[in-house]
C-alpha cells in the first residue's frame, strides 16, 4: 500500500502550514492537469462522435459553443459579478476558480451543419456527425 503514495522527507506536517498535507494530496490527483482545462471524452459511434465535456458548477447561460471554419470551440466562463463577495466574505482560503475556459476541436472531418448540443448535470454533450467519405476512385495514368 505504501508504495503507491509518494513519499518526501521534506513534506512534514507543520503548524505553519496546516493544509500542507491537503496540498500535496491535491497536487497528486491533479498532476498534469492545468487548472484552466475542463476534461472532454471523445467516443466514435459510427456514423457520429459523440463529444461529452465536464463542466460542473456552470449554468447553460454561462457555455458557448461556436463553430468557425474546421474548428469548433467550447468556452465557459463566470461572470466576475459573484466574486463581490470576496470582500464581504472574508475567505480564509479561496480555491475555487473564476473566469474563462476554452477548449478547440478539429472539426474537418465532421459534417458542421448538422452538430447538435445538449448539457444536462455539468456535462455538455455534442453529437458530431460524420462526414461522407466520397468513394476512392482508381485509375491508371498513361506515361507520355
Amino acid at each position: 500500500m505504501f508504495e503507491l503514495m509518494p513519499f518526501d522527507h521534506n513534506d512534514r506536517f507543520s503548524f505553519s502550514r496546516p493544509f500542507a498535507e491537503l496540498e500535496n494530496l491535491e497536487r497528486m490527483f491533479t498532476r498534469g492537469m492545468s487548472a484552466f482545462d475542463f476534461r472532454t471524452d471523445i467516443q466514435d459511434q459510427g456514423d457520429h462522435y459523440l463529444l461529452e465535456a465536464e463542466l460542473p458548477g456552470f449554468s447553460k447561460n454561462d457555455i458557448s459553443v461556436e463553430i468557425d471554419g474546421d474548428f469548433l470551440k467550447i468556452t465557459a466562463a463566470h461572470n466576475a459579478e459573484k466574486e463581490e463577495k470576496e470582500e464581504k466574505g472574508r475567505y480564509v482560503r479561496r480555491e475555487r476558480s473564476y473566469g474563462s475556459f476554452t477548449r478547440s476541436f478539429d472539426i474537418s472531418n465532421i459534417k458542421a451543419e448538422g452538430i447538435t448540443c445538449a448539457y444536462v448535470d455539468g456535462v455538455l454533450k455534442l453529437t458530431l456527425p460524420k462526414r461522407e467519405d466520397k468513394p476512392q476512385t482508381s485509375r491508371k495514368l498513361e506515361i507520355q
